[in-house]
């Protein structure tokens, strides 16, 4: 099923996508599907860091807290590569700018 995708879309800002797509992530991997959560961008304020986490190969860097949730319910360490870029939103004009988990300025 390698190149094989699902794009969970909706109309709206805060309808749930993030956690129903964190559901389909864990029953996927609950049925011994491998599952990765991948979004291009995220505009959050809530975001965590991820760390290379023992034998686990992950790059390290901020990320959104979402895909780090969806990261867990795939049985994988959050990794920057599913969130590789981040705009944490300071006022309503300006926003940090995070790409491959390393703040880069302001946009």
């Amino acid at each position: 099923m390698i190149g094989r995708g699902l794009l969970v879309a909706g109309t709206t800002s805060d309808a749930g996508k993030s956690v129903l797509t964190a559901g389909i992530c864990r029953w996927l991997y609950r049925r011994g599907v491998r599952v990765a959560p991948f979004k291009a961008q995220n505009m959050s304020n809530n975001s965590v860091v991820a760390t290379r986490a023992g034998d686990k190969a992950c790059l390290a860097g901020e990320l959104a807290r979402s895909q780090a949730m969806q990261a867990e319910a795939c049985g994988l360490a959050p990794d920057i590569r599913f969130n590789p870029i981040l705009l944490k939103p300071e006022s309503d004009e300006r926003s940090q700018l995070v790409v491959m988990g390393k703040a880069v300025g302001y946009q």
